[in-house]
């Protein structure tokens, strides 16, 4: 069975160069992680890649990124394709002053055309880890309810960063932690002496949490019909009240179905470790991370070599 997988790029730098954390390399063979996140994806099964990014820097993401992995997937039969996300794509006007993108929820909707597909998304600088890529391909092709989505499950004290707060989509579980029932998108989690804490409130380290790694069944796949009309209930209810910062989120989103007893979304439990470029000070970690990953033979050193 066919399967795409969405990577979100469009919070890529508007002008590609030094200092552009999805740029990062992470190894010594010039590597950034979403090389890793392809290759992983290319493994597991996937055979459509959707890199979603903005049309102003078209040009350079495919000479900095894209025509060297258009290459790679080549050679193995996997699709690579470009969708843009657009600011003003959108059901209805523009608030003026706005300049903040629409969130991850509208990303997915801006590739709607790529996805015939199940299929996964993911965050471009984000690493998940071969078993995340391997387990949701997996259940991707199984057959599910147009509403049974799944979830790649970390454990919350495997996401957090040295160096600041992060965003991650706490989750509760229940049916012996199979099954997500809510999913709550939090801000600045910080990593403490005694676990990790959010605005003060104590954290439970050991919980799941979402790091957008989600698939959704189906040739097509229905969620893209709930997401589109969600969106346009999102401008006429939220927009209005803030519109220069609201976001239509993936977490947001499915959360609210969960509450409603509108979806269920499967939990894949990984136990790798997260890796990501949340801030500067994270690059050096990051690079340590994948020097142990190849010296301990998870990858070869040419990366794509082994495929």
């Amino acid at each position: 069975m066919d399967t795409t997988l969405l990577i979100m790029a469009a919070g890529i730098g508007s002008r590609f160069g030094t200092g552009i954390k999805q740029l990062a390399e992470v190894d010594g063979c010039g590597h950034i992680i979403m090389d890793y996140s392809v290759h992983d994806a290319v493994e597991a099964g996937f055979n459509n890649i959707v890199f979603i990014i903005r049309k102003d820097i078209e040009d350079e993401f495919k000479e900095v990124i894209g025509n060297r992995i258009e290459k790679m997937c080549a050679k193995h039969s996997v699709g690579v394709f470009y969708a843009f996300q657009s600011i003003d794509n959108i059901p209805g006007e523009l608030p003026e002053g706005r300049t903040k993108p629409w969130g991850t929820g509208q990303a997915v909707l801006a590739a709607k055309e790529f996805i015939n597909t199940p299929f996964a998304v993911i965050n471009a600088d984000d690493y998940y880890g071969r078993e995340a890529y391997r387990t949701m391909h997996d259940w991707l092709v199984e057959s599910h309810e147009p509403n049974a989505y799944a979830m790649a499950g970390f454990i919350l004290k495997n996401t957090l960063s040295d160096n600041g707060g992060v965003t991650r989509g706490v989750c509760t579980v229940e049916d012996g932690h199979t099954h997500v029932v809510d999913v709550v998108e939090t801000r600045n989690i910080i990593k403490t002496a005694e676990g990790a804490e959010a605005d003060g409130v104590k954290l439970d380290t050991e919980s799941f949490v979402s790091m957008n790694f989600w698939g959704f069944p189906g040739n097509p796949p229905k969620f893209l019909e709930v997401l589109e009309d969600g969106f346009a209930e999102f401008f006429k209810t939220q927009v209005p009240d803030c519109p220069l910062k609201s976001e239509y989120l993936l977490p947001t989103v499915i959360g609210g179905m969960l509450r409603a007893g509108k979806c269920t979304v499967k939990v894949l439990p990984t136990n790798d470790t997260w890796y990501g470029m949340t801030y500067k000070e994270d690059v050096a970690a990051v690079k340590e991370a994948f020097a142990k990953l190849i010296a301990g033979g998870v990858y070869s050193e040419g990366l794509f070599d082994d495929l």
